[in-house]
């Protein structure tokens, strides 16, 4: 069950998206890659993913500097730790990456895709 506090900070979090969100979901949205569905600021339980496919079970998340510091390092293997205990695979990309190289991002998002759900 996803909390309603959860569900007001997604809605906050679409409405104020990072340059590398706004280009990555220019890709993603209206099944523009490959025809997969994907949803962004999606909640899970008390976490919000960047990027979903539901139907794939993918969950894509896109890393800032800040996600370098320790104290954030263990965070996300903490989030992503539990985001595989409940099925789904976790691909992070850092920002960098999906500024200056979106091709590479995007086939790399494919080959997940494509690849038989466990």
């Amino acid at each position: 069950m996803v909390n309603k506090h959860v569900l007001s900070f997604a809605r906050d979090m679409r409405k104020k998206p990072t340059k590398a969100e706004q280009y990555l979901w220019k890709h993603l949205k209206n099944r523009c890659l490959d025809g997969y569905k994907f949803r962004r600021q999606h909640p899970i339980e008390t976490y919000i993913a960047d990027f979903v496919c539901v139907e794939k079970n993918l969950v894509i998340e896109l890393d800032g500097f800040h996600h370098h510091e320790s104290f954030n390092r263990l965070h996300d293997a903490t989030r992503t730790d539990f985001l595989q205990d409940s099925g789904f695979r976790v691909v992070r990309f850092t920002n960098k990456d999906v500024l200056t190289d979106i091709d590479n991002v995007l086939n790399s998002i494919l080959d997940v895709l494509r690849e038989p759900s466990p």
